[in-house]
């Protein structure tokens, strides 16, 4: 892949508003730090190459240079991406807590993972108010405080970017498509170094349509709740059309119409919708609000499941063909969109000086 620096991920993300908040530049060096949802740089570098173009999601990404090393293979432009196999999970009877946004599978598989030192570290979101905050995580019996959704977008990497400085060496990560995918890049050690080793000992992707801007998000919110009563968020399925905010007072809807408005525009450029270059992802089931939908993507993935699952951290059923159907449709939409979009204004595949948003085979885009 093109690695540049810190000017030119300025130009090209920060400054067209295509940066999502991944953290992927942030605790790398002084001069990117998040706030409020938003990444910001404080000073100027005259680096000519570093890390935090290197890693960004949104600039001069090869998806079939990053699908070669995750995954030995181009990149697939199947819906759902490049899997071995698909199914139903939830929480086993081992997994304690009860704070679980659907089936509690992310929550009960960190969990696992912390207990049995597949991981040393777990890197987990959390909320403060409406805003999402990232933590790395080593006490297994903590994971389950940062269990539920949190809609806002957060700057998760930056906490992984802290645990790789600090020396862990297997760290469990759960991430956005977003963040999954800055991830990858970190993990093709873009900047080719000789001792480099991949510090991610399993990468769990979230399904995810949009993320929410923080600042615009509270002034939606405002005034309609007090923020510290607020306990968890949900959007139910169709035809509700609503996001609900439970809090201690009872349960508060806004429509989804005017949640939807404080989408930042980043978003419209997302391809993916489960999180393709994980280990793993979760998901929710259409009409069954009690398990999660579980993409297994690798080997590593594949045996973490099944021995969270003989542990009795994780229970496993047969995904309905219709659910799955239902949910190709949804991520190639979401794919076809984004791709379409990007490519009318001309940020896929640009020659000369102009960057590109990613970089994939023309023959991918036929047909968009």
């Amino acid at each position: 892949m093109k690695v540049l620096g810190s000017r030119e991920l300025l130009a090209d993300v920060l400054s067209k508003e295509l940066c999502i908040g991944c953290g992927a530049c942030v605790s790398l060096c002084p001069y990117f730090k998040s706030y409020n949802g938003r990444t910001a740089m404080l000073f100027p570098c005259t680096q000519e190459r570093g890390r935090c173009f290197a890693y960004c999601p949104k600039v001069e990404v090869d998806l079939d240079e990053v699908s070669q090393k995750i995954f030995g293979a181009p990149y697939s432009m199947e819906p759902l991406g490049r899997s071995l196999s698909a199914m139903m999970s939830r929480a086993g009877k081992k997994a304690a807590g009860n704070n679980y946004q659907s089936g509690g599978t992310v929550t009960a598989l960190m969990t696992w993972a912390l207990l049995e030192k597949l991981c040393d570290a777990a890197i987990l979101t959390g909320r403060e108010g409406l805003n999402a905050v990232p933590a790395i995580v080593t006490n297994p019996d903590d994971v389950q405080n940062y269990a539920s959704s949190k809609y806002t977008s957060a700057p998760t990497l930056e906490a992984f970017n802290r645990a790789a400085d600090l020396g862990y060496s297997r760290i469990g990560v759960v991430a956005t498509p977003c963040q999954v995918l800055a991830l990858a890049q970190m993990r093709s050690n873009p900047m080719a170094k000789k001792d480099f080793s991949d510090p991610t000992s399993l990468v769990v992707g979230l399904f995810c349509t949009w993320s929410l801007d923080y600042r615009a998000f509270s002034r939606l919110v405002e005034g309609r709740v007090d923020i510290k009563d607020i306990k968890k968020f949900d959007i139910p399925p169709p035809p509700a059309e609503v996001m609900e905010i439970h809090t201690a007072r009872g349960v508060i809807e806004i429509p989804l119409a005017e949640v939807r408005a404080t989408v930042p525009n980043s978003c419209d450029y997302c391809f993916d919708m489960t999180s393709e270059f994980s280990d793993i992802s979760v998901g929710v089931v259409e009409g069954r609000s009690a398990m999660n939908t579980l993409i297994i993507r690798t080997e590593r993935g594949r045996a973490a499941v099944d021995a969270a699952v003989k542990a009795g951290y994780l229970e496993i059923e047969d995904m309905p063909s219709d659910n799955l159907a239902r949910l190709r449709t949804a991520a190639g939409n979401k794919k076809k969109r984004a791709l379409k979009k990007a490519a009318g204004e001309g940020i896929i595949n640009t020659n000369g000086d102009s960057r590109s948003l990613i970089r994939m085979e023309p023959k991918n885009l036929a047909g968009i």
